[in-house]
């Protein structure tokens, strides 16, 4: 019996589509390896030189803030700091060493006064509206009031104003603003609450 022959037409046009088919999932692996690789060097890059995760301590931010939170915070590089903003502070000296959490309430060339007998803030004259605050401001630290901002400087309080270590002691006072470290954008994971002992993954989002 003759051995069957397959033409050579045939032959020559199976190995090409076996080709094609291997040549396809190869540029698509490499595709995916290539973008792989990258998410992650751009990743890296984010959290070297534009965002990091800031863990809050203590109680001087409540309750806004409580001990355990973590922020996404942006570089101070890329901030322009204003009033309102919630700021990392870089260690300080050797009586502050732990990174700071607090709030900008005046910057550069304004003028700060605050009535510790109402507890009233005012800044170049004005009363400030603050919701954010726990309670009004009726502990002073030692800083003498007015006072006014060099160019250069922020002054920042915690929101739980009585139990805060800012810019009213004599041992922070205004802030030079290259001792931010940057401004926080999110709050990432949420500490305990401290009256429920719980977290509440309903205060996860923008830091206001």
């Amino acid at each position: 019996m003759a051995e069957e022959k397959i033409p050579l037409e045939e032959t020559t046009g199976e190995k090409t589509t076996e080709e094609k088919t291997t040549k396809k999932e190869g540029s698509a692996l490499y595709c995916w390896a290539q973008a792989a690789v990258t998410a992650v060097v751009g990743v890296i890059l984010l959290f070297t030189f534009g965002v990091r995760l800031i863990s809050v301590n203590g109680p001087s931010m409540q309750d806004t803030l409580y001990t355990g939170d973590q922020l996404l915070v942006l570089n101070a590089m890329f901030c322009d700091f204003k009033a309102g903003d919630v700021v990392v502070i870089n260690d300080y000296n050797a009586e502050l060493s732990d990174t700071l959490v607090k709030r900008i309430i005046a910057v550069g060339g304004q003028t700060v006064d605050i009535d510790f007998t109402t507890g009233s803030v005012y800044v170049d004259g004005a009363l400030l509206d603050e919701p954010y605050i726990k309670e009004p401001t009726y502990s002073p630290e030692g800083v003498a009031f007015p006072l006014t901002l060099a160019e250069d400087e922020v002054f920042v309080m915690g929101d739980n104003r009585n139990h805060s270590t800012d810019s009213r002691d004599t041992r922070l006072g205004p802030v030079n603003e290259g001792y931010l470290q940057g401004k926080a954008l999110l709050l990432v994971t949420p500490g305990e609450t401290p009256d429920t002992g719980k977290s509440d993954w309903g205060r996860v989002g923008v830091v206001r």
